[in-house]
């Protein structure tokens, strides 16, 4: 499969006749009852290092791939980890789902929880993750997986660069899931995977807390489609191009909200991606079960984001 073309301006950011290559598959898995236990998730690269970083977390496991390697075990024992990123310093930040918290990676291998309850009740199953250039962190939290919640909403959260504070900024949410900052971090995107779009918001640059200006609040792009696929991971090209998975596979959205172009993932479920590889222009893929890449024309943004 190749690249749907839906208005002009496509094909300056990535050939029509893109395919996405499948680099390994065998991931993820299933409940006893057929309903989907946990798949390939959270892809995120390491410019420093030449690799990229995936999860399984079906399996608590977590891949590694480099052009001269291919896919091998990184870790396991990752208490289900899905969503990561990098913060300013590099460190992997990561969701994990069975100890329904956010961790932090630190140089010498130990682990930092960096939200794990919210008002004293434990969190349902942070899911995806970014954090800005001044080391605050955004993540989501809904509820999933046949979680036993202590919540009575899904929300998305800051966490202050220092970790002393946990905001709720959004609890109005069906299923909060993907989550991507513009390049100048003025705007916060997330999308819902049940109602099918994504939402945008301004920061309250007046009190500079971090927090969201929520009369900015906006459906950003409604997505819809017979084919397979959900908004569920979400990325920001360098020049704020949105890349967010949805029917039929990535789907490519201009500043405005106007959908230019889906890559195709023929009866493949995409589930996230990130920008990789030395010059940012080769998007890498994980899907239900998959990992694979495709190459583009424009550079994403780099993780860990430049301190500002």
């Amino acid at each position: 499969m190749a690249v749907e073309k839906v208005a002009s301006g496509i094909e300056r950011l990535v050939s029509l006749n893109a395919e996405i290559e499948w680099l390994a598959d065998g991931f993820g898995g299933l409940f006893e009852d057929g309903g989907v236990k946990g798949v390939a998730e959270g892809p995120v690269w390491f410019h420093d290092k030449n690799h990229l970083l995936f999860s399984d977390n079906a399996n608590s496991k977590r891949y590694k791939w480099s052009a001269e390697k291919g896919v091998e075990l990184y870790k396991e024992g990752t208490n289900d980890a899905n969503g990561m990123t990098r913060d300013p310093q590099g460190r992997l930040l990561a969701c994990e789902h069975a100890s329904r918290r956010v961790t932090r990676e630190e140089a010498d291998g130990s682990i930092t929880v960096v939200a794990n309850s919210y008002h004293g009740h434990r969190l349902n199953r942070p899911n995806d993750i970014c954090a800005k250039s001044d080391g605050s962190i955004y993540f989501t939290d809904p509820i999933t997986m046949r979680v036993d919640t202590e919540l009575d909403f899904a929300g998305v959260y800051r966490v202050s660069p220092d970790l002393s504070r946990v905001n709720l900024v959004v609890r109005d949410f069906v299923l909060p899931n993907g989550i991507a900052l513009s390049p100048d971090e003025s705007i916060l995107y997330v999308n819902d995977s049940l109602r099918m779009h994504i939402r945008a918001f301004s920061f309250d640059l007046f009190n500079n807390t971090g927090l969201l200006n929520l009369a900015s609040d906006r459906v950003f792009c409604q997505m819809s489609g017979k084919l397979p696929g959900a908004p569920d991971g979400m990325k920001v090209d360098s020049e704020g191009n949105v890349w967010c998975t949805g029917p039929g596979g990535i789907w490519i959205i201009d500043p405005s909200g106007q959908h230019l172009g889906t890559i195709l993932a023929g009866d493949k479920h995409i589930t996230n991606f990130c920008f990789g590889g030395d010059d940012l222009t080769t998007v890498f893929v994980t899907g239900l079960w998959e990992f694979g890449r495709v190459k583009v024309k424009v550079r994403g943004l780099p993780t860990p984001r430049n301190k500002k």
